[in-house]
């Protein structure tokens, strides 16, 4: 059975945001994802490859994946809103992904800044129903903000290059290891921020998280 993947239009608080929503190969869906790209104002769109596998990885195991592109990316209205506005873009995008999906759990994602997004929105929510996961990629540890990182209980798993230039292994293994339970980091073997030579590594060890650790 071919997957369903359906374009859409989300009502966001800056104008209307252009999102992709794609259902399982195989089989009903089982759990929901969304996924958040790349900064936007260095190119980072839901198109980007880090971002389509980390997506292809959970449709693997049976997740609907939904990426959307944040307010002033391609179709997406609005301009760039220092993290604050995308932020609120992401909490849009899910509404609307758990409101289309009520009964399944989910899991939140991300790449780079939109890893921090994720967590952000993860760790800051005060929710009766929390996410399943939060799946860090590529953290870009230079920044100061840690994204509500402090105190939360959400399992969250960190996947990160050995040669990431936007956060050196050393430098989050620190940031890791004074978080608190639950957490993991994964290390992939990769030349680059990202993955380059190791993307379907990189979507492999998503596929493996969400099928061994589902909730």
């Amino acid at each position: 059975m071919p997957r369903k993947i359906e374009s859409l239009f989300l009502a966001g608080p800056a104008g209307r945001l252009e999102a992709l929503l794609e259902e399982p190969e195989e089989a009903a869906p089982k759990a929901v994802a969304l996924v958040c790209h790349p900064h936007p104002q260095h190119g980072g769109t839901m198109h980007n490859k880090v971002v389509y596998r980390v997506a292809r990885g959970l449709r693997r195991t049976g997740h609907v994946v939904l990426r959307f592109n944040y307010r002033g990316v391609n179709l997406s209205e609005g301009s760039y809103a220092q993290g604050e506005g995308e932020l609120e873009d992401a909490r849009v995008a899910l509404d609307y992904l758990r409101g289309r999906y009520p009964e399944l759990p989910y899991t939140l994602g991300g790449f780079s800044f939109g890893s921090r997004i994720a967590l952000r929105l993860g760790c800051g929510e005060q929710s009766s129903a929390p996410p399943t996961r939060i799946i860090a990629v590529g953290f870009p540890s230079a920044y100061r903000d840690k994204a509500n990182l402090e105190g939360c209980v959400i399992p969250r798993v960190f996947i990160h290059s050995t040669n990431d230039e936007l956060g050196a292994v050393p430098d989050l293994e620190a940031i890791v290891d004074a978080l608190p339970e639950p957490k993991r980091l994964i290390l992939i073997d990769a030349k680059d921020h990202f993955f380059a030579g190791s993307l379907e590594r990189l979507e492999d060890e998503v596929a493996q998280l969400t099928e061994t650790r589902r909730q």
